[in-house]
């Protein structure tokens, strides 16, 4: 009777051992990242601990896409028109979206050209650039009292030279909120 309990017990034991045999030991050395975050030496192995990034919305990435064209608030012209160049729809449409979600928000658009012209003629063109650039957010939904334009003409260049990089830098209009 003695033999067989202890031979059942063999039975037993002799996988438990095995097995915490083939098992390996957690890795007890961590480190920490820049980031801050402290990993063990088996999450360098591969497996990663930590929440997952949350997919955003169609909605929330048109949002961000927005809020990261908001930064730039100017507009260029080509020589002697007031035209919107298409290349600026996205970014007027980022402004636009900005102000008919916050309708107390005021906009002054400035109209600037280069030095080139009379300073008559400067003014006139710079008020039609600005005129432009609220007609075009205007039709996007921006109310017009929102908006106060203003033209400076040649006054205020952004560039100064006489060559057609600082011609082309200031020939422009300015969102100032």
């Amino acid at each position: 009777m003695q033999l067989s309990k202890l031979v059942k017990a063999m039975i037993v034991a002799v996988p438990v051992v095995m097995l915490a045999a083939c098992s390996s030991a957690p890795d007890d050395t961590s480190t920490t990242s820049t980031d801050g975050t402290t990993t063990t030496g088996a999450d360098r192995r591969g497996v990663e601990s930590g929440a997952a990034d949350r997919m955003l919305s169609p909605e929330e990435q048109r949002q961000q896409r927005f809020a990261e064209l908001r930064q730039e608030h100017i507009i260029y012209f080509d020589f002697d028109t007031s035209e919107v160049r298409g290349e600026f729809a996205e970014l007027l449409a980022a402004h636009a979206d900005y102000l008919v979600r916050n309708p107390s928000v005021r906009v002054v658009i400035e109209g600037h050209t280069d030095e080139r012209g009379t300073p008559e003629y400067n003014i006139a063109l710079g008020e039609r650039r600005a005129q432009a650039t609220a007609d075009y957010l205007r039709n996007l939904g921006v109310s017009a009292s929102q908006m106060t334009t203003v033209s400076y003409g040649e006054e205020k260049p952004l560039a100064r030279g006489s060559n057609e990089r600082a011609w082309a830098q200031n020939r422009r209009a300015v969102l100032v909120y």
